[in-house]
């Protein structure tokens, strides 16, 4: 039997996990049309690269317990030479007064699916982590494991070497329009030639917005630049979890300092087409004063550097769409992750391969991420976004 053709945009590390999960189902017809094979501006290699069960969707709390056990096996996943340098340290996430019941309740669901999450009130936090500040904090929830940081760099190019191992092409071009017949897509115009295609699975991140478009589908994913920030500090961040504070600002550990970022209000969001250049003034007039505020040592920091890579932003509700077109069915996209691609990017090139090769999920249920949602004006927020 012929392999069905199968295309993918975007060869970053949702397009790549994709490729070698398919190849593993036996599907090797699969090309990977990727625009930039440096990924230089790569939102995988650009990411804050951690992974968290924390969060308030049933879906999404599945799909981070998969990305981690994925992650602690990675090397029989993706072979002896993938090393990503996987840290197992937490996410500490803060709360008021004012978010604490909705939070209890994500928590007791969180648990009930597996995740192992310690919680504590002010004066717990306090004696727990004693760098805070916790005067205003009604409740912390610390990921006691399969939560942390790794090395997205590590991850992608190892994924990359699998899928070409499995079978996989991978070529150099940029997607500029498509062919199609009825109600399927028949091919992919890319680089002055178009790749006939059975299945087209959209993991273009940040551009799939503007893939999509290309088919007359208004789809509402768009680019966002997001900010990280390198620091020193005198803080020791030896066994330090990743920290969310109330305010949105956010660090961690990394090397001998810490990295963090907040978003920008969102009036100064805007889309960020071919934007790269770090915003420094985010760091000194917000970032900064909310970090020092909550961890006093911070009050003394030296910036060491600055880079800006661009969240896939799902402006429906902050969640992935993962699945088929609802009138193109052998559209399958794979984006809008809005910050957390990353992280389930093993699952969600899981249930990518299992729907292409068996017209069903098999591992995760992903329909509630489907486009259906879209099509139907039905958000499903995702409250746990940063």
């Amino acid at each position: 039997m012929t392999s069905p053709r199968i295309v993918i945009i975007g060869g970053g590390i949702i397009g790549s996990l994709t490729a070698r999960a398919l190849c593993r189902e036996g599907l090797t017809d699969v090309t990977v049309i990727e625009r930039d094979p440096t990924y230089q501006f790569s939102s995988t290699a650009l990411s804050a690269a951690s992974i968290r069960t924390q969060f308030g969707c049933p879906v999404n709390v599945e799909l981070s317990l998969y990305g981690a056990q994925f992650l602690k096996g990675v090397k029989a996943e993706l072979g002896e030479d993938a090393e990503i340098g996987f840290v197992e340290g937490g996410y500490l996430i803060l709360g008021d007064e004012a978010t604490a019941p909705a939070r209890r309740a994500a928590l007791a669901m969180q648990r009930g699916l597996g995740a192992d999450i310690a919680d504590y009130d002010s004066d717990g936090t306090a004696a727990a982590f004693p760098w805070l500040a916790t005067d205003d904090i009604a409740i912390a929830t610390h990921g006691r494991a399969n939560e942390g940081w790794f090395d997205a760099w590590g991850l992608l190019q190892a994924a990359r070497r699998a899928a070409i191992a499995s079978g996989a092409r991978y070529l150099q071009a940029e997607v500029d329009g498509f062919t199609t017949d009825g109600a399927r897509v028949t091919g992919v115009r890319a680089g002055g030639s178009v790749y006939p295609a059975d299945w087209v699975v959209n993991a273009a991140g940040p551009a799939s917005g503007a893939v999509t478009r290309l088919l007359g589908i208004d789809f509402p994913v768009r680019p966002r630049k997001r900010t990280v920030f390198h620091f020193k500090a005198p803080l020791e961040g030896a066994g330090m979890p990743m920290l969310f504070d109330t305010s949105g600002a956010w660090m961690r550990p990394e090397g001998d300092g810490f990295i963090g970022g907040i978003q920008p209000d969102e009036a100064n969001d805007p889309d960020a087409n071919g934007d790269f250049e770090p915003d420094h003034a985010l760091f000194e007039d917000r970032l900064w004063p909310l970090l020092a505020a909550r961890v006093p040592a911070l009050e003394q920091l030296r910036l060491v550097r600055a880079w800006a890579g661009h969240y896939e932003m799902c402006l429906f509700d902050h969640n992935g769409v993962i699945g088929p077109h609802p009138e193109l069915a052998n559209l399958v996209f794979a984006t809008g992750f809005s910050g957390h691609g990353v992280m389930h990017a093993p699952g969600t090139a899981r249930g990518v391969a299992e729907w292409i090769a068996h017209a069903a999920y098999r591992t995760i249920d992903l329909t509630p991420l489907g486009f259906d949602r879209i099509a139907a004006n039905r958000p499903m927020p995702e409250s746990a976004i940063y």
